[in-house]
């Protein structure tokens, strides 16, 4: 089994599933008290992202960091327990000699597998607004990604930074989330990437019609199967 590097944190709340759902995940397939081979760099939201906003050359150098530690220390490879924080992931590849699990292309072969051409993005501003996630969609997979519209965005930034990073969840945050989801498809979304690693904590399969892709749930499985590769 491969020692998988975590870089969590961002949030604490969302690095924890990843954790749960990746013991679970070898436990389902190995059987008996199996557990995964990991370490685990887990960096103050507040002091790295927070009071760094919008200083991506800062933040990347710090990440760099990060990633050099975890391959020193052992990890055969890397994920980034965060949407946003692969806006600088071609970046942590470059400076490492381990793989990086990217998660929009482990999420991407999922909505290739049902067969979806257009989806809907939700995550963070810097994910919905900046072309990383949705131009890597595009050019490796032909998926076209949609985005609300402005001032939907400024709701869904504002529940992920003032509730789900807090792990506060509220059925009214639930209902907007649903009617803004609602309007992608109406726009021709036939799926919807909760692209924040903290939606899924929100959003569940059960309260739209339409497919969902769990980037937390999708990236956590796809590290484990790496891992016993």
């Amino acid at each position: 089994m491969k020692i998988i590097g975590l870089i969590g944190g961002t949030t604490w709340v969302s690095t924890l599933e990843y954790y749960r759902i990746i013991n679970e995940t070898i436990k389902e397939k190995l059987g008996g008290v199996h557990s995964a081979h990991c370490i685990l760099y887990s960096v103050d939201f507040d002091e790295f992202i927070l009071k760094n906003e919008g200083k991506w050359k800062d933040i990347t150098g710090s990440f760099i960091d990060i990633a050099k530690k975890l391959e020193k220390v052992g990890a055969d490879f890397i994920i980034i327990c965060a949407n946003t924080m692969h806006k600088i992931a071609d970046e942590i590849q470059n400076s490492v000699n381990i793989p990086l699990l990217n998660i929009v292309d482990v999420t991407a072969e999922k909505i290739v597998e049902r067969g979806l051409k257009k989806v809907g993005l939700l995550g963070t501003k810097y994910t919905m607004e900046d072309d990383f996630y949705k131009q890597r969609l595009k050019q490796r997979f032909n998926i076209e990604a949609i985005v609300p519209e402005s001032e939907e965005r400024e709701i869904i930034n504002k529940i992920i930074f003032d509730e789900l990073t807090y792990d506060i969840i509220r059925q009214s945050s639930r209902q907007k989330y649903v009617k803004i989801i609602n309007k992608l498809v109406l726009n021709g979304a036939e799926g919807i990437i909760l692209g924040c690693t903290e939606i899924p904590l929100l959003i569940k399969k059960n309260d739209v019609n339409i497919p969902i892709f769990d980037t937390t749930s999708i990236h956590a499985k796809a590290a484990v199967e790496y891992a016993l590769k």
